[in-house]
């Protein structure tokens, strides 16, 4: 018998994701309230019912469900009030939710403003079984943050290394670009920053925003990866360095959760500590169907899979 959506996640109902996706308004409007399993009348109550919450408190609906993006802000928050050697971040890919929107890839360009050939989130797609039983399965692949990463000893210039908070990062003046780091990683997780942009070469359509001269003031607006603020200048870090998904820490440290999670339409991005019996990650990693990739590498990859 096919796992229904409660047995996945008991704490999230159809309902209280779209609220939280859509909006109390957007949600009204939807018009067909049997999707809901319960009539507008009493739909109406509830909204008009539900209690506001405080910013360490989950928002809730009426039925005091609460969307798996609530929970795990909370879970963050109280996380961050630990000391840091008591948590361990990871990440929790649920498979079987992923419908290949590439959203959450869209979303991490969007915020570390990342250029042509840098991606710290692809989407790899897989063709399951034979013509004409045959299915699709897509597969996030962020870095990894191995506990035994491959791309930390090879650094001539100790440019990468694993952090207080246990995610591999790049110190981006340390890093001379010889790449060395990108052969080792066995996830292809690195990629290269050769300070491509995306409106080289097209028409300089004077005073039309989509312009090469405005629409390229975008691209050197500074990013704010690692709480430092770095516009993009030829010669100067990120340009030329090494460069991998670093779990969004700069939004982390701002209570929020990484833009990929956020952003992901099926929850099935999942983030938190795995020190927190009670969290909700550390409830999907108990799951009989967790894998990670390449574990006979020993790598001790903190991204867990659900299929």
């Amino acid at each position: 018998m096919a796992e229904s959506d409660s047995e996945r996640f008991p704490d999230v109902t159809r309902r209280s994701f779209l609220k939280g996706a859509l909006g109390t308004g957007a949600l009204a409007a939807i018009g067909s309230y049997e999707v809901f399993g319960i009539g507008p009348e009493v739909a109406k109550a509830q909204e008009a019912s539900a209690a506001p919450s405080g910013p360490t408190d989950p928002l809730s609906s009426a039925d005091d469900r609460v969307d798996v993006l609530e929970r795990m802000r909370v879970e963050l928050l109280a996380a961050l009030a630990r000391p840091v050697e008591q948590r361990r971040w990871v990440m929790v890919i649920d498979l079987r939710r992923c419908v290949g929107c590439h959203a959450c890839t869209i979303s991490c360009v969007a915020e570390n403003k990342l250029p042509p050939g840098v991606v710290y989130r692809p989407v790899i797609e897989e063709e399951l079984g034979t013509y004409p039983n045959v299915g699709r399965r897509f597969v996030p692949r962020p870095c990894m943050q191995c506990d035994n990463p491959p791309c930390v000893p090879v650094c001539p210039v100790d440019a990468t290394h694993k952090n207080e908070d246990g995610v591999v990062v790049v110190d981006y003046p340390q890093c001379i670009g010889c790449r060395a780091c990108l052969t080792a990683c066995p996830y292809s997780a690195r990629t290269a920053d050769f300070n491509h942009t995306y409106t080289a070469g097209t028409p300089v359509a004077a005073d039309r925003i989509v312009g090469r001269d405005a629409a390229g003031r975008y691209e050197l607006l500074p990013m704010f990866e690692y709480q430092e603020a770095r516009p993009r200048e030829e010669g100067q870090s990120p340009v030329g360095n090494a460069r991998k998904c670093h779990f969004c820490l700069h939004r982390i440290k701002a209570g929020e959760l990484p833009a990929c999670v956020s952003t992901c339409i099926g929850r099935a991005t999942l983030f938190g500590d795995a020190n927190d019996p009670g969290s909700l990650v550390a409830e999907m990693m108990a799951l009989p169907s967790v894998f990670r990739l390449k574990e006979e590498l020993g790598t001790d990859p903190r991204v867990f899979y659900v299929s």
